[in-house]
């Protein structure tokens, strides 16, 4: 097959548009660099009423909304989720792997909670605590200047709270809790777990021209088209392809390998246009790699050569090892006393919380049996019914004698007695990364552009399941002090405590780890591999370790700041 070679050297190629390609996108192009950026997806801009999900009525949809082509319903604005169509990946062994490809411009940022949390101090060298994992070579105070950087460009609301663990930054204000949320601070308290208000990348005061306010429609996950909410695709990359002039698109473009000259130096990557099923070939003085933890994994295993022959970076067999995700478990309640609720108003709020509880145990860890920590995320409300509601809501009359079915009047009746009165809480923590837990080349099986697959292999330790059992015990004891009664069946050891299979929470990092020794890392401490010193990786594949929080803020301060070192390192002409 003939391949497509271009004539035009960049001076940074960038593949992927999310959190981190979509960062090192503004940052390069506005210091002038000329920009090729490849996203594996179609164009997308959260603005254009052909795509646009957001302000949709339930019954614009054949089913109410309820997933069809998209796992968390067909409002959701992402194109893919664990499954996309002729682009396949294996499993190893008992492996239950799930892996979200978000094939779009800004990928997964555009339907992501918008949960925005800095790693704090102890997050960075979380070894020197209970001796397991491996320290970050850089420190809090290294990624500081561009957590404080990046709050002021994008956005976050939340506030300041003096917690060590949990930085203070720069925040806009945050919403009032709403009713549901107010009894989970009741209970809360009662049981002595902390509640502060969320910190999400949703601006709820003016930051600039080219960007609206929220108007509290409660749809973040579809994107917003007044770009009130933080998505790569509208606040970084479509402002700096039409803005600076320095950044050719190529969308529906599959990269398959990073290539390579003699020396073994990146010359460019080589990519299948989706479209007339093509390949072809850029050259760039720099490749920059953020097309998420696994996907930049896959492309530099693919990149082999006689000077890379075990894939880019792998010289040392670590590209694609200390994979892990967030870990996470759910319960949800009945509450009697949210009954009957007045509905003549309008508490939509954001798409997200306006509170939640940051991990509160640092100083009791010693009696727990994990060693990491989670936060808790909590939801309910009377957002707009729509497929499922209220769990079948005629049920809820179990727990307070009435009778269950009916339709017409009865089910009226149903819907409005119970409306907003069912609180929900979500775990999400903190794994250990360990070399064993990995995702790796599949030499049998390749996609529909003939690129092979990844195949992973992931298992969990007791110590996420002893802190998924943590997390439903917290649940029920914040349930109990609201006035709630348990929904659904309560999983026990033979379910693992409820913990939710790795990789479904969508926080999968670590798969090109950052640190000082090339023989344990893949990446040095700007994200510039150990083996080829012109490619850098800028998604969470960097993560030497996940903390008790989301990773998408840290991944765009780590981001900027690799763009920062890229722009240094040509003007002195090293690289």
């Amino acid at each position: 097959m003939q391949i497509k070679k271009s004539s035009t050297v960049y001076d940074a190629i960038i593949v992927g548009s999310g959190a981190g390609g979509g960062m090192a996108t503004k940052i390069l192009s506005e210091a002038g660099l000329k920009v090729a950026l490849i996203e594996a997806g179609p164009f997308f801009d959260p603005k254009d009423p052909v795509t646009q999900t957001q302000m949709k009525w339930p019954w614009e949809s054949p089913r109410r909304g309820a997933s069809v082509t998209r796992a968390f319903g067909d409002y959701d604005m992402s194109y893919g989720d664990w499954k996309v169509d002729g682009e396949p990946y294996t499993q190893k062994g008992d492996t239950n792997f799930l892996w979200w490809r978000s094939r779009m411009l800004g990928g997964r940022t555009n339907h992501w909670g918008r949960i925005s949390l800095r790693f704090g101090p102890t997050d960075f060298k979380h070894k020197d605590v209970d001796g397991l994992g491996d320290n970050w070579p850089i420190s809090y105070e290294d990624v500081k200047p561009y957590y404080d950087r990046l709050d002021k460009m994008v956005g976050v609301f939340g506030s300041n709270e003096k917690r060590y663990n949990d930085p203070d930054g720069f925040f806009l204000p945050a919403p009032k809790p709403r009713l549901h949320e107010l009894y989970y601070i009741k209970g809360a308290k009662k049981v002595g777990v902390d509640v502060i208000p969320s910190r999400l990348s949703i601006l709820t005061k003016k930051l600039n021209n080219e960007r609206g306010v929220c108007f509290y429609c409660s749809q973040c996950n579809r994107s917003c088209n007044a770009y009130a909410d933080f998505s790569s695709s509208s606040v970084f990359v479509i402002p700096a392809v039409n803005g600076t002039g320095q950044v050719d698109l190529y969308v529906d473009s599959m990269v398959r390998t990073v290539t390579t000259n003699d020396e073994g130096k990146a010359t460019g990557v080589s990519y299948i246009n989706k479209k007339d099923r093509k390949e072809y070939q850029l050259k760039g003085k720099t490749v920059v790699l953020g097309a998420s933890a696994c996907s930049t994994a896959r492309i530099l295993l693919n990149s082999k050569s006689k000077q890379h022959p075990n894939g880019l970076g792998n010289s040392t067999d670590n590209v694609g090892r200390y994979l892990h995700d967030s870990t996470g478990a759910g319960r949800a309640y009945f509450v009697p006393a949210l009954m009957n609720r007045k509905t003549d108003y309008n508490e939509d709020g954001v798409g997200g919380m306006h509170v939640y509880s940051p991990w509160w145990l640092d100083a009791k860890k010693d009696k727990l049996d994990f060693p990491r920590g989670y936060h808790i995320e909590v939801w309910g409300g009377m957002g707009m019914p729509s497929y499922g509601f209220g769990f079948d809501v005629s049920s809820l009359n179990k727990y307070i004698g009435g009778a269950i079915g009916g339709y017409g009047d009865k089910l009226r009746k149903d819907v409005k007695q119970f409306f907003g009165a069912v609180v929900g809480m979500a775990g999400r923590g903190e794994s250990i990364a360990l070399r064993d837990n990995y995702c790796e080349i599949d030499p049998d099986v390749v996609d529909q552009f003939g690129i092979p697959v990844l195949r992973f292999n992931y298992k969990w330790s007791d110590n996420e399941r002893n802190q998924a059992k943590h997390m439903i015990d917290t649940f029920d004891e914040i349930g109990q002090a609201m006035g709630g009664i348990p929904m659904g069946e309560r999983a026990g050891k033979d379910k693992d405590w409820g913990l939710l299979n790795p990789g479904q929470i969508i926080h999968e990092v670590g798969t090109t780890r950052m640190g000082n020794d090339p023989k344990n890392s893949v990446t040095n401490k700007y994200s510039q591999l150990h083996d080829a010193d012109n490619v850098f990786v800028v998604d969470a594949g960097v993560f030497t370790s996940q903390a008790d929080k989301n990773c998408t803020w840290t991944i765009m301060a780590l981001a900027m700041r690799t763009s920062d070192y890229i722009i240094d390192q040509l003007k002195k002409q090293n690289i």
